[in-house]
C-alpha cells in the first residue's frame, strides 16, 4: 500500500478500530521491519496497525527517514522533507490523532519525537521511543510542554554502539521534567528491541488508548 508518498503495510483491527498503532522503522530497514511488533504490542488487535516506510533510499541500502548528519543532528534537508510527508500521513489516518499511539526505533524514534513535539503538531495518544534521540535541527524547535500528562515509553540498550544510551536518558529526563507519564526501560542489550521491553510497552499502549466502554 502507498499513501502520501510512503509505502505502507496495514494490519487490520479485529473489529471497528479503537485507535491506531503506528510504528516507524530505523535506518536501512523498511515498512516490513516492525510489522510483527504490532501484534506483540496490541495482541487483541483493538487498534489499526500501520508501519509506513521512509521516503529515502540511501547508501548502504534500505529506507531512511533522513541522511545522517551526526548524533543528535539529522541532515536538515532530508529531515524536513520527511516531516513534511509524515505529518499529513498521520493527519489523514482513519482515526483521530488523539487515539493514535506513535512509536519508532532508532531513526523512527527520532521521527516519533519530531511528530510529537515539533512545531504545529497535534498530540498523539502516546509514544514509544526506542533507541533514539531528540532531534536538533535548525528551524525545528521542540515543545516539551506538549508532553505533559502524555503516556511515554523511552527504551534504550545500555550497550548500544550506534546511539549511546545517554541520548535515551536525555530524552527521558526532558519529558519527565515536562510532566509526561513516563515508562523508562533500560537493559544490557545493543542497538535492538529487547523482548523484555514488550510487556511494559504493551501496557503503555493500553494506557494511551483505553478500552472503550459501552458508553463510548
Amino acid at each position: 500500500m502507498s499513501s502520501l508518498g510512503l509505502d505502507t503495510r496495514v494490519r487490520p483491527s479485529a473489529g471497528d478500530p479503537e485507535g491506531a498503532l503506528v510504528l516507524l522503522h530505523g535506518r536501512g530497514a523498511d515498512e516490513n521491519d516492525l510489522f510483527d511488533l504490532l501484534d506483540a504490542l496490541d495482541p487483541k488487535r483493538r487498534l489499526l496497525g500501520i508501519t509506513p516506510g521512509a521516503p529515502f533510499a540511501l547508501p548502504p541500502g534500505g529506507r531512511h527517514w533522513y541522511r545522517l548528519g551526526g548524533i543528535p543532528t539529522p541532515e536538515p534537508e532530508t529531515f524536513h522533507a520527511s516531516v513534511a510527508l509524515l505529518g499529513p500521513f498521520l493527519d489523514t489516518l482513519p482515526v483521530p490523532i488523539d487515539r493514535v499511539v506513535l512509536g519508532g526505533f532508532s531513526q523512527g524514534a527520532v521521527m516519533t519525537w519530531a511528530m510529537t513535539l515539533g512545531p504545529g503538531r497535534p498530540r498523539p495518544a502516546g509514544i514509544l521511543a526506542l533507541s533514539g534521540f531528540l532531534p536538533r535541527v535548525p528551524g525545528f524547535d521542540l515543545d516539551f510542554g506538549r508532553a505533559r500528562g502524555l503516556p511515554v515509553a523511552v527504551a534504550h540498550g545500555l550497550l548500544d554502539p550506534v546511539i549511546p544510551a545517554s541520548f535515551g536518558s536525555e530524552a527521558a529526563d526532558a519529558v519527565a521534567a515536562a510532566g509526561a507519564d513516563l515508562t523508562r526501560l533500560e537493559s544490557r542489550v545493543p542497538h535492538t528491541v529487547d523482548p523484555a521491553w514488550l510487556e511494559p510497552l504493551r501496557a503503555v499502549v493500553e494506557a494511551a488508548v483505553p478500552v472503550r466502554t459501552l458508553e463510548g
